[in-house]
């Protein structure tokens, strides 16, 4: 997959790459001149970011504050499982839309783990990781702007067994043909991931997608 280009508004590509100097200031600055500078450079990244998404500026401050460290991408894991002709998606009950099951990698969790334990948890389903099937730029594919800067990484399941069951983030569980997907959850799942797992489906020797 040829690497598409960067989907972010300029103002979030400003904010997040504010915030990264920030973060990596704060992280190494001794000075406590520097120090006050740096604060002063992240709260303008949050008021870009707040005024750009239309949130509270106290939301987005709780993201940009959260992490510690030489700022990098986060992780999102999703998992794709097919039963014969038709692939599983799961209903969110926040947005009403539909997406893979999955979400963001916990520390001490492996890429597969995180995909089976995330598909059991969400949708009722036992599956065993069998590969890599993309790992994606979120920045770069159909998705709305996020404060956070994302990695996606699809990965292929077998299904084992289990029943559809529903949460208190699940609204609905199911399985879909070709060309039924239903509405999808964009800011997780976008039509060209669901094309792209459709397509390692149906090649099983497609190598990983990335970028």
């Amino acid at each position: 997959m040829n690497a598409g280009s960067d989907r972010r508004p300029g103002w979030l590509r400003w904010a997040q790459r504010l915030q990264a100097i920030a973060q990596t200031g704060l992280t190494y600055a001794q000075d406590p001149y520097d120090r006050e500078r740096y604060e002063e450079i992240r709260a303008i990244a949050i008021e870009m970011a707040s005024l750009g998404l239309s949130v509270p500026r106290d939301e987005v401050r709780v993201v940009f504050g959260s992490s510690l460290g030489y700022p990098t991408p986060k992780v999102d894991v999703r998992a794709v499982v097919f039963r014969g002709g038709e692939l599983l998606l799961v209903q969110e009950r926040r947005s009403g839309r539909w997406t893979f099951p999955g979400g963001w990698a916990d520390a001490g969790d492996t890429p597969s783990l995180a995909a089976v334990r995330e598909t059991l948890e969400e949708s009722g389903y036992r599956v065993e990781a069998e590969k890599v099937l993309a790992l994606l730029d979120k920045s770069r594919h159909d998705h709305p702007p996020s404060v956070d800067y994302t990695y996606k990484v699809l990965i292929g399941c077998r299904l084992l067994g289990g029943e559809p069951v529903t949460s208190h983030e699940i609204a609905a569980v199911g399985f879909f043909a070709r060309g039924a997907a239903p509405p999808l959850d964009l800011d997780r799942t976008t039509l060209g991931q669901v094309d792209l797992a459709w397509a390692h489906h149906e090649d099983p020797a497609r190598p990983t997608d990335f970028d």
